[in-house]
């Protein structure tokens, strides 16, 4: 154990100045963002509105960003991955706020919208900068030390959220709202430094092909070969895109009312709740830093389906289960190995693209996933209030388990051979 960790220790000391601080800027903004994850549904909840509320904001949010996702990895790719990255880190801290404190449903519903158009510019950067800061043999390890790193930021703040709204009404005895807007605020203001190691960041120069650096006669050979590779690169994204699609819309019908489905089906408290979501992200961060193990015995394409394969089971447990602990359970073991392949899924996306393609493949791809989130958040609310907290939830987690079944076949029937015969030459 001690050599894996040093062996870690050591991986991570030998990236660059660019990739430690980006590492540093999201640890600080997904410990805001996992307080607002874990809470803002409760917020909404508490100020006494329904589920079809909850089900518009988190529809209206990931539209506006499935929405903004292509246009920002365009200003990405055009004025730089710095840039971009600071200006939405700003405009969402911004909106982070204003989210904590309005309380009437049209300007709710306002700011979901503004906060997934802005938080698209933040998202849509990340790994193409993390790819270009990285040599390719090194971006499996560095996904995954990423991921993990984010993924315990959320364990921090899925745990703070929880614990200093309950402790506020506690030991305060602040109302439920108040004590739910305080923590908000408190994420929001968590998130905003993590502007500062954003600043540090150095612009990385775009390498020059020798198609820009000499003049070739050839001209026409030249945009032949170019437009060849757009359709080459283009049909890579959208045959990604459709297995993204698929994961995005089955994810969006369970995993934005997992705070929801505890406190509702078990009655659950806010501690318990910000626990058990931060204890799926801790057993999370361990498996992603686990899944090089795995990339190296089996290859990356195996490793991805067989993460995902082994997680529907406990899907299904968790959805139809009485038992808290059950539940509990298959959320920790589902949770972990589904959100194990993310780091693997980054690394492919970036290894089967051009670095010319790779903003609008990583656009791409979060786009069809939260268009996916966008059209599930409402049909997810009408089914648990329609067939209310135990076959609601039931339905959902079997059509998410489904269509996850569906789109890791697909994914391996589409890149199985190719990436096995490209890993093992």
């Amino acid at each position: 154990m001690t050599r894996w960790l040093r062996s870690w220790v050591l991986t991570i000391n030998s990236f660059n100045r660019n990739i430690k601080m980006f590492m540093l800027a999201n640890v600080l903004i997904q410990i805001g963002m996992g307080i607002f994850m874990v809470m803002y549904n409760l917020y909404i909840r508490g100020l006494g509105y329904s589920e079809s509320v909850n089900g518009s904001v988190i529809a209206i949010n990931s539209l506006a960003t499935a929405l903004m996702l292509i246009p920002a990895g365009l200003l990405s790719d055009k004025f730089g991955r710095k840039k971009i990255l600071i200006i939405g880190t700003l405009l969402t801290s911004f909106v982070l706020f204003g989210r904590s404190i309005v309380t009437v449903e049209q300007p709710i519903l306002m700011f979901g919208f503004f906060a997934g158009i802005v938080w698209a510019l933040a998202q849509v950067s990340g790994v193409p900068f993390l790819a270009e800061n990285s040599k390719p043999n090194e971006r499996m390890h560095l996904f995954s030390i990423h991921f993990a790193m984010v993924t315990v930021a959320n364990v921090i703040g899925n745990l703070a959220g929880g614990f200093i709204a309950d402790g506020l009404q506690h030991f305060l005895n602040i109302g439920i709202v108040e004590s739910i807007r305080i923590s908000l605020i408190f994420g929001a203001v968590i998130f905003s430094m993590g502007l500062i190691p954003l600043f540090q960041l150095k612009p990385v120069p775009k390498p020059q092909s020798n198609c820009q650096t000499k003049v070739l006669d050839s001209n026409r050979l030249a945009l032949a070969a170019e437009e060849e590779g757009f359709k080459k690169n283009f049909k890579m994204i959208v045959l990604f895109g459709l297995s993204s699609l698929m994961i995005g819309t089955g994810s969006g019908l369970v995993i934005p009312y997992l705070n929801l489905y505890f406190a509702n089906r078990f009655g659950a408290s806010n501690s318990y709740v910000g626990l058990i979501i931060a204890l799926g992200s801790a057993m999370t961060a361990v498996a992603m830093l686990i899944g090089p193990i795995l990339v190296k015995k089996v290859g990356k394409v195996r490793a991805l389906v067989i993460f995902q394969f082994v997680s529907i089971p406990f899907l299904f447990i968790t959805g139809f289960t009485n038992s808290l602990l059950i539940a509990s359970i298959g959320f920790l073991l589902r949770q972990a190995l589904m959100n194990a392949g993310n780091p693997i899924t980054s690394a492919i996306a970036m290894d089967v693209v051009h670095d010319k393609y790779k903003g609008l493949a990583n656009s791409v791809n979060q786009m069809v996933f939260n268009l996916g989130w966008a059209m599930m958040g409402l049909p997810a609310a009408w089914l648990v209030t329609t067939y209310g907290n135990y076959w609601g939830y039931a339905f959902t987690f079997s059509i998410t388990g489904c269509l996850y079944l569906v789109a890791s076949t697909y994914f391996y029937i589409i890149f199985g051979r190719k990436f096995r015969l490209k890993e093992d030459s």
